[in-house]
């Protein structure tokens, strides 16, 4: 990886979809909170939706620590001159979407869903991996069957990738998700759903802080 794109345990990783407080407010209250990524995922919305919602978002993230990831889609990515892109298992291959753009310091990130995709992933060296579901999660039309804490612990301790856990973490489960190995995690939900998006990335942030410090 790049030296200096982000470090290894930033903790949060805010994925906006459908955010009632509206994506323009979250991210506005990430930046301020110093969350480090944050990405846009619009599944069902059209190409030019995802587009004029992405430039607006890196416009508030622009000149600020907050890095911002588009999901899926690496010509929208360049179009809105993105920090980096988001890719799912069934998506573009790494490989091709760095021929794609590859403008240096862009953050290509991965989903793997269990210990082979995540051997797989070290073949094409991606800034990061998301490794879930830990909890079941309703986000996906079809999910991906569930890790829980155990076996995420597990692929994270042998992985020499960057890992954020991600599926179904919230302010309730969190302490455990971390006491197993995670350093990052990625939440929907537990903003997303929430009419206070700072108080709720505030709580999360709290969580982790709490954690780092007893582990030091």
């Amino acid at each position: 990886m790049e030296a200096g794109l982000f470090p290894d345990d930033f903790g949060l990783y805010l994925v906006l979809t459908n955010p009632v407080a509206g994506y323009e407010k979250c991210t506005e209250q990430a930046v301020r909170l110093g969350v480090r990524l944050v990405q846009l995922r619009m599944k069902k919305a059209s190409p030019d939706a995802v587009l004029e919602k992405a430039r607006i978002l890196k416009g508030i993230t622009e000149g600020s620590k907050t890095l911002f990831i588009v999901n899926d889609c690496v010509e929208t990515a360049m179009k809105a001159n993105a920090d980096g892109v988001h890719l799912g298992q069934e998506d573009m291959p790494i490989d091709q979407a760095r021929r794609l753009w590859p403008d240096k310091g862009k953050i290509f990130g991965l989903s793997t869903h269990n210990s082979q995709q995540e051997a797989g992933a070290r073949e094409v060296c991606p800034h990061y991996i998301g490794v879930g579901p830990v909890f079941a999660t309703p986000t996906k039309d079809v999910p991906d069957p569930t890790l829980g804490l155990l076996m995420m612990g597990r692929i994270i301790a042998a992985s020499p990738l960057v890992c954020v856990a991600i599926g179904g973490i919230d302010a309730n489960n969190l302490g455990a998700v971390l006491a197993n190995g995670a350093k990052n995690f990625a939440v929907v939900r537990a903003v997303n759903q929430s009419a206070n998006p700072g108080q709720s990335i505030m709580e999360l942030m709290d969580i982790w802080q709490e954690h780092r410090a007893k582990v030091g």
